[in-house]
């Protein structure tokens, strides 16, 4: 007998969500009361979309976009990257947060490190006050941007990349390579640009927004270095060769993806960002 996804059903879903509970304990608890878990997921993703968008109407913000997302409808534990079979590790629905095993080799790894170490200077953040970069006492690394499709290796990896979360390259910023050392973090923030800051129509022109994020692990501090999402109370170890994707429908804090990056403890870590934008970036 088809389960039937009942106004009850998603009002519960609602207030669990703003009673503060995480994705997965409330699948959790929809799969303990009889519901069959691909029903559960869809009656949240679809109730907690539907959600938001009624909180951004009554805010007066603009309706939700298309953002990427992977392929993960029948629950696979490994998806297609093209020239690599790349694993799904975790999976939360609200927010949409994908940790993926394995998208990168051990030698890709070291390459993107080699080629990044010698350009390497103090990070940058965007000014969304005026369209420029600037630096930000929040972000203590150092870092340095690839063009995008700049030499056969970022060419690979992009291509793995787009096929992964389904969105096409030329969406995609040019991959930033970041080092920290024991100390340096970079505090919870958000990726979108904000729509009230004078610089981000500027900043808009050059793509859109960002709606999806993607965090690469070059390497293995000994200690530290987790990618924090404090809303979910969430922590990504940082594994060489993995991943974690995100997406955010529209750039506000209901979307629930403030991250940040830990500080490192001890030994150093390495990490490439991929930035994917509603359009074409140029």
């Amino acid at each position: 007998m088809t389960q039937q996804i009942t106004p009850e059903l998603r009002q519960w879903i609602v207030e669990q969500a703003q009673a503060g509970h995480s994705a997965e304990s409330v699948l959790q608890s929809m799969k303990a009361s009889g519901w069959d878990e691909d029903v559960a997921i869809d009656a949240m993703e679809t109730t907690l979309r539907g959600h938001l968008d009624e909180q951004a109407a009554a805010q007066g913000l603009p309706p939700a976009v298309p953002v990427p997302e992977p392929r993960l409808a029948d629950s696979p534990l490994y998806l297609d990257g093209g020239d690599r079979r790349v694993a799904v590790l975790g999976v939360m629905a609200a927010p949409r947060i994908v940790v993926f095993g394995g998208l990168l080799s051990d030698d890709e790894c070291d390459a993107l490190i080699a080629a990044a170490r010698p350009r390497m200077s103090r990070s940058l953040t965007v000014a969304t006050r005026t369209g420029g970069e600037e630096v930000n006492d929040d972000r203590t690394s150092q870092g340095m941007f690839f063009q995008r499709g700049e030499g056969e290796l970022i060419q690979r990896i992009e291509a793995r990349i787009a096929r992964l979360v389904n969105w096409p390259v030329e969406n995609g910023e040019g991959l930033q390579v970041l080092q920290y050392v024991p100390g340096t973090e970079y505090k919870p923030h958000y990726d979108y640009f904000d729509p009230g800051e004078l610089g981000t129509p500027t900043i808009l022109k050059r793509g859109g927004q960002r709606v999806g994020t993607l965090v690469m692990y070059l390497n293995e501090p000994e200690k530290g270095g987790g990618t924090t999402f404090p809303d979910v109370r969430l922590e990504v170890a940082p594994k060489r060769g993995h991943a974690v994707f995100f997406s955010y429908e529209r750039p506000h804090p209901g979307t629930r993806t403030l991250h940040g990056g830990a500080p490192v403890i001890a030994g150093e870590k390495w990490i490439a960002t991929k930035w994917l934008r509603e359009g074409e970036f140029r």
